[in-house]
């Protein structure tokens, strides 16, 4: 616990940017790793005044506690951001006074592109991703506020962490292939073990290498891009896709609010892609509307990239950190067992 709180407090100097007098809110439950390491530890550990409020989502309200506490560091998700856009453009400046606010974070799954876009255009602040999980006990890869800001890019790793893409053998990967992230072990705030559960904490480990399960990329500038979780990436017709790639790209089409997507079954391409999405304000679920934005996806990403299927839904299911669960996707889509749902959204 001590180890790790040394990273927790350089987190909040690094990533966080957190300085003397800060106001910080973190959106994060804290029964969750981000709400208690990232939401109360790191900003305890570097002398912050922390912001709490509870209560579901409801954009004026968030936006009011941002205004009413002078928030200058906020840490959200990337589906509360795609919340707040289907909101409405320009809100906030016109409504509320956020003008303190110099600093936005954003964690729990990749954050896509046009969200970053949408982040500066209406907060007027660039939304900053950073890369963690459970196990890491605090953030490994992140962009940092003095790097040039890549979107839809997870950053680069924090000074002493050793961040690599590997094979299934565990052998280092050269940029710009797909593989597993991995980290080299006893970074501070390690997971030493899981709970008399031992042989499964060794399976984390491959050829001296933490294998976090996560599929992603190393560029050739060292920026690392996330794809999915492993077990979600879809072959289809011989090529592999990572599902975060194709979210991006339909919520930049105006009419999509959220986007999850899945791989399906199919004889003839082994996959293919379908996709789960709920309309912005405005919008009606038509065959024209879901062809075109077939057609979007399939002339502004790669043809093997555009879902095939399209499924409109009022809302997708996500967790209670924001994160959109796709294996529930894949469950209904297949007439499989949902599993464990106590992580689900109410």
């Amino acid at each position: 616990m001590h180890d790790a709180m040394i990273h927790q407090k350089l987190a909040g100097q690094w990533v966080y940017d957190l300085q003397e007098g800060d106001i910080y809110w973190c959106t994060a439950d804290p029964g969750w790793v981000t709400g208690t390491s990232g939401g109360v530890l790191s900003p305890w550990l570097n002398g912050v005044t922390v912001v709490v409020r509870g209560g579901r989502f409801h954009a004026n309200e968030w936006y009011a506690t941002l205004e009413k506490y002078g928030v200058t560091v906020w840490f959200s998700a990337p589906t509360a951001f795609r919340l707040l856009m289907a909101k409405g453009e320009r809100q906030p400046l016109q409504t509320y006074n956020i003008s303190k606010l110099r600093h936005v974070l954003s964690a729990g799954e990749p954050l896509n592109p046009e969200v970053i876009r949408w982040g500066m255009e209406t907060l007027q602040v660039r939304i900053h991703d950073n890369w963690w999980m459970t196990e890491t006990g605090s953030s490994i890869c992140a962009n940092f506020r003095c790097n040039p800001l890549r979107p839809g890019s997870m950053g680069k790793p924090l000074p002493g962490i050793t961040l690599a893409i590997v094979d299934d053998e565990g052998n280092e990967l050269p940029p710009n292939r797909l593989g597993n992230l991995a980290i080299k072990p006893k970074w501070p705030a390690m997971v030493r073990t899981i709970w008399n559960q031992p042989q499964k904490y060794e399976k984390y480990f491959l050829n001296g290498w933490f294998v976090t399960g996560d599929s992603a990329y190393k560029d050739a500038d060292g920026y690392f891009w996330f794809e999915g979780r492993v077990d979600d990436v879809i072959n289809t017709s011989g090529e592999r896709v990572g599902p975060f790639e194709v979210e991006s790209k339909l919520v930049e089409h105006p009419a999509v609010a959220e986007a999850g997507v899945i791989g399906v079954p199919d004889p003839l391409r082994g996959e293919v892609i379908k996709a789960f999405i709920s309309l912005r304000a405005g919008y009606e679920e038509s065959d024209a509307l879901k062809e075109e934005i077939k057609q979007f996806v399939k002339t502004r990403l790669a043809a093997h990239a555009a879902p095939r299927l399209i499924e409109v839904r009022q809302t997708l299911p996500k967790t209670n950190s924001g994160k959109i669960m796709r294996r529930v996707l894949k469950a209904w889509e297949l007439g499989l067992p949902t599993g464990d749902l106590s992580t689900m959204e109410e």
